[in-house]
């Protein structure tokens, strides 16, 4: 329960921080300060995982991410049989944190969904829901390829010949690297949890068009877990 909990709340806090700085900080321009930007959210984002990755991966290994799961189970350092209950507790974690999201926009007057809009209530979407339109081929590319790379990363990072210490520094540098090509394209999803927890809110396309960001980001990370063991690996003793 204590791994179940960890990963509840890394996720809450990933989707929290890196989703809420889209809603509330990325265009806001109050006394006539200026939002922060992709790059802001960009940094939101991979500050999130840095951050907890200290926290709290001691005790769950620090996913946060379904498809980190997945990957991690793929390269053989990680239980089948942890799957589904870390799945669930991610899935959980994001939709209470969309929830409090919620919560919070509310507060102010006008605040509404509008799922006729692309990104809203920072969804993931293609095509007409694409910040930028790009179409479904573009945006599971770049998904997959992008997830790809992150768990490389993490797989690298974590692994017993490298520096653990700055494996989180390097885990939260690639998902802000991530952030910053891929905005435009799908608004970044690379974890289904996050994806789904701002759909449910969403609803109408952002809900229908939330399987390709389950099928690509754990497509693309199964098939990283594969090409570390058997290609990247050091299997000699430490």
């Amino acid at each position: 329960m204590r791994k179940l909990f960890a990963e509840f709340f890394g996720t809450y806090w990933l989707v929290f921080g890196g989703c809420g700085s889209a809603l509330i900080a990325c265009s806001n321009n109050t006394d006539g300060m200026n939002g922060i930007g992709y790059v802001g959210v960009s940094l939101a984002f991979g500050l999130t995982v840095l951050t907890m990755a200290y926290a709290v991966g001691h005790i769950s290994g620090g996913h946060f991410n379904p498809a980190v799961s997945f990957g991690l189970w793929a390269s053989g350092r990680f239980s089948a049989k942890e799957l589904a209950p870390y799945i669930v507790a991610q899935c959980v974690g994001g939709l209470a944190a969309a929830g409090t999201l919620v919560a919070i926009c509310s507060g102010k007057a006008g605040f509404a969904i509008d799922n006729t809009k692309p990104g809203a209530f920072a969804s993931n979407g293609f095509g007409a829901f694409s910040p930028d339109g790009y179409s479904m081929q573009s945006a599971f590319m770049a998904e997959f390829i992008l997830t790809f790379f992150f768990l490389i990363v993490i797989l690298g990072a974590t692994d017993k010949f490298a520096n653990g210490k700055f494996a989180g520094v390097a885990i939260g540098l690639a998902l802000t690297l991530i952030h910053l090509i891929s905005i435009p394209i799908t608004n970044t999803s690379v974890n289904p949890a996050r994806s789904l927890s701002q759909a449910v809110f969403v609803q109408g396309e952002a809900l229908s068009q939330v399987w390709l960001f389950w099928a690509a980001p754990i497509l693309g990370a199964v098939v990283a877990g594969l090409v570390y063991k058997n290609l990247l690996q050091d299997h000699s003793e430490a």
